[in-house]
């Protein structure tokens, strides 16, 4: 086991620990803070679910505060979240709110959906430094396939429609469980259906662009060294081993 592995392994930069922490803050503490406040403080339904939303909502803002430049999928979240969360209270209908976070899901799908007719689909922020792994060669490459290859764009379009047509489908099943099932029910239910629906587009646009994508950027890399390497060799011809010799003898 090399040195970097070893370091890598058990500190915050574990790439299971960042990808557990978003899960615990937004799914776990809203889930936990629900039935605390309704269960145990008795606090009404609709109150319950608007102060349970508070911790989700803040980690959206230090997100956008942290990294000092607007992120549009994190901000689109923020937007439809405050907007729903206003009516919902406005409305006081608990079901009302439950199905605002069908409104979340759809919004962002749609708008992914659309950013497909873009230069830039909205999940290409989070697929290239995956896929290229945030190195100046694997980002170099990105750009070249990006420019030369239409099966690497098809899956980077490929990608964001994926996950679009997930979280549309997400968002009819929370409407209708939203609707004809009690709130109780809904509170931690429409949480899986958001994770499954997270996990399955990840393994299903993981292994049919992100994964593909990687190795042809991989091999693009490969490519441009290989070609480097040899420019090199050219400009710097290696002496004939008889000149060589000859020189020797002559000394």
């Amino acid at each position: 086991m090399s040195q970097h592995q070893t370091a890598a392994e058990g500190t915050p930069g574990n790439p299971l620990v960042q990808s557990l922490v978003p899960l615990i803050v937004d799914a776990g503490v809203p889930i936990a803070s629900y039935y605390v406040l309704s269960d145990g403080f008795g606090l009404g339904t609709v109150a319950a679910l608007g102060w349970s939303s508070v911790v989700p909502a803040l980690r959206t803002v230090w997100g956008l505060v942290r990294s000092r430049a607007v992120n549009g999928l994190a901000l689109l979240m923020l937007v439809v979240n405050v907007v729903g969360l206003a009516t919902s209270v406005v409305a006081g209908d608990a079901r009302l709110m439950m199905a605002k976070d069908s409104a979340v899901s759809s919004t962002i799908g749609i708008a992914i959906l659309l950013s497909l007719r873009t230069r830039r689909p909205l999940m290409t922020a989070g697929l290239k430094p995956w896929v290229a792994k945030g190195g100046p060669a694997g980002n170099a490459a990105w750009d070249r396939l990006l420019t030369s290859s239409e099966r690497f764009r098809r899956a980077e379009r490929r990608f964001s429609a994926i996950w679009g047509g997930t979280l549309l489908t997400e968002c009819v099943l929370k409407v209708i469980g939203a609707y004809t099932l009690p709130v109780h029910t809904m509170v931690w239910l429409g949480t899986v259906l958001s994770v499954v629906a997270i996990l399955v587009a990840m393994i299903v646009a993981g292994g049919s662009c992100a994964e593909p994508m990687e190795k042809m950027v991989k091999a693009e890399i490969e490519r441009a060294a290989d070609a480097a390497s040899e420019a090199g060799e050219t400009a710097h011809p290696v002496p004939a081993a008889g000149a060589g010799a000859a020189v020797g003898s002559a000394g």
